[in-house]
C-alpha cells in the first residue's frame, strides 16, 4: 500500500479535470501499455525532456506510483534528459509535501535521491542524466517526451520502440516568483491525474 498521505493524494485527483483533447494525446500512451500488457511484455517507459531536472521526473515518479496503485507489474519507469544537469529542488520539495520518504543517497552538483512512495516497494532512484545513460534501458522501451524542446532535438531516440510526445508546461517559468511551490504542484498534481487516467484505463490481466 502507498504511503497514506500519497494515498489520500492519489484518492483525490480529479481525473475529470483532464480535457477531452488532452485525452487524445494521452491515448497513444494507454494503447502501448495495453499492447505490452496483452503481450505478456516487460513495460519501460523513458521520460525525457531537456535537462531531466523537473517534469521527467516528476513524470518518471507518478508513472512508477500508478504502475504499483493498479498492480501493474513487470514495470519500469526511467527518465532522462538531451543534456544532464540536477534534479531541480523544488521538485524534491515538492514530492516531500505531497508525502514521499526522500533521501540523499550523494550529494555534489548532480545529487541523487531515493524516493520512497511504498513501505514495501523499491525507492526511485532520482538524479539528472542523459536519455541514454547506462542507468537507463537501451532497448525495448517507450520514449514519453515531456517537452517540446527534447522532442524536437532528438528526431531519433536509439532503442526505442516508439516515442510518443506528451509535453507539460515547464514549472521553471515561476523559478522567481512568488507562486513558484504553488506551480511546481500544480505541475505535479498534473501529471500525477494524467498518469492515473492512464493506468485507470488498463486492462490488466492476472
Amino acid at each position: 500500500m502507498l504511503f497514506n498521505t500519497i494515498r489520500v493524494f492519489v484518492e483525490n485527483l480529479d481525473l475529470n479535470s483532464i480535457a477531452e483533447e488532452r485525452k487524445l494525446s494521452l491515448q497513444p500512451l494507454i494503447d502501448h501499455l495495453q499492447s505490452c500488457i496483452n503481450n505478456k511484455d516487460a513495460i519501460r517507459l523513458n521520460f525525457i525532456c531537456t535537462h531531466n531536472s523537473r517534469r521527467s521526473h516528476l513524470a518518471q515518479v507518478w508513472g512508477q506510483v500508478m504502475a504499483y496503485q493498479y498492480n501493474l507489474n513487470n514495470f519500469n519507469s526511467y527518465s532522462g534528459g538531451t543534456e544532464a544537469t540536477a534534479i531541480f529542488p523544488m521538485v524534491i520539495k515538492t514530492l516531500e509535501n505531497i508525502g514521499f520518504d526522500i533521501k540523499l543517497l550523494a550529494s555534489g552538483t548532480n545529487p541523487i535521491y531515493a524516493i520512497k512512495f511504498a513501505p514495501n516497494q523499491p525507492a526511485v532512484i532520482g538524479f539528472s542524466k542523459t536519455f541514454d545513460h547506462e542507468f537507463n534501458p537501451k532497448s525495448q522501451f517507450l520514449a514519453v517526451m515531456t517537452c517540446t524542446e527534447a522532442n524536437e532535438a532528438c528526431p531519433v531516440i536509439s532503442g526505442a520502440e516508439k516515442r510518443i510526445p506528451l509535453p507539460y508546461e515547464d514549472p521553471k517559468l515561476f523559478d522567481d516568483t512568488p507562486i513558484k511551490e504553488v506551480k511546481y504542484m500544480e505541475r505535479s498534481t498534473q501529471i500525477a491525474t494524467e498518469m492515473c487516467y492512464v493506468f485507470s484505463k488498463l486492462k490488466i490481466r492476472e
